[in-house]
C-alpha cells in the first residue's frame, strides 16, 4: 500500500498511528534497558534472591487487565452507537486506572514496610530497580489517564460516530499497550530474581 495514497484525512490518522507506535517502541526500548539493567545487576553481592512481591502488585495486574477490557468493550459499544453504555465503560476504565495507582502505591508502602527504601541507608539495589520499573510505569498510566480524560471529553462532546473514532483508538492502543506491558513487567519481576 502506498502511504502517499489516499484522502487528507486517512494520510492523517496514517501519521498519528505511526507516531504512537514510535513512542510506543521508544517505552519498550526503555523499559528494555532498565530491565537489562536489572538482570546485569542481578550479580552483585548485595542482591535479595528471596523476596516477594507485594501483593499490591498482583491486584494491579489484575485492575490494568479489567480496565482493558472495559475500554475495549467501550470501544465496541460506541462502534454500535450505545453511547450511554461507552460513558459507563469509560468511566468504569477510568476508576480501574486510578485505583492501578493506588495499588501500586500500596506496593511502595509494603515495600517500605519491609525495610527496604528508594535511597538511603535502608535502600536495597533490588528494590531500588523495582521502585524505579514500577514508578516509571506508573507515570506512563498517568499520561494514559490524561488520554483516557480527553477520550472522555470527546465523548461528551459526540466527536466519536461508529465511523470516525481515531482519538478513542490511538488512546485505547496506548492503554492496552500499558496493560500489555505491566503484565509483562510483574512476570519479569517475579521470575528474575
Amino acid at each position: 500500500m502506498d502511504l502517499t495514497q489516499g484522502t487528507l484525512e486517512e494520510k492523517n490518522s496514517r501519521a498519528k498511528k505511526m507516531m504512537l507506535w514510535f513512542g510506543i517502541i521508544s517505552l519498550i526500548m526503555s523499559f528494555a534497558g532498565w530491565t537489562s539493567a536489572y538482570i546485569v545487576s542481578k550479580s552483585r553481592p548485595d542482591w535479595l534472591k528471596d523476596f516477594d512481591l507485594p501483593n499490591a502488585f498482583i491486584v494491579s495486574v489484575l485492575i490494568i487487565v479489567v480496565s482493558s477490557v472495559t475500554f475495549m468493550l467501550a470501544g465496541k459499544a460506541l462502534k454500535n452507537s450505545k453511547r450511554s453504555q461507552a460513558t459507563w465503560l469509560l468511566l468504569a476504565t477510568l476508576v480501574l486506572g486510578f485505583a492501578f495507582i493506588y495499588n501500586q502505591f500500596s506496593a511502595f508502602n509494603e515495600i517500605i514496610g519491609e525495610g527496604y527504601h528508594f535511597t538511603g541507608p535502608t535502600s536495597n539495589i533490588t528494590m531500588t530497580f523495582i521502585f524505579i520499573i514500577a514508578f516509571m510505569h506508573i507515570l506512563h498510566v498517568v499520561v494514559g489517564l490524561i488520554c483516557l480524560l480527553v477520550v472522555i471529553y470527546n465523548h461528551f462532546k459526540q466527536k466519536y460516530t461508529p465511523t470516525s473514532m481515531l482519538g478513542f483508538e490511538l488512546a485505547a492502543t496506548f492503554w492496552h499497550f500499558l496493560d500489555v506491558l505491566w503484565v509483562l513487567l510483574f512476570l519479569f519481576l517475579y521470575f528474575f530474581r
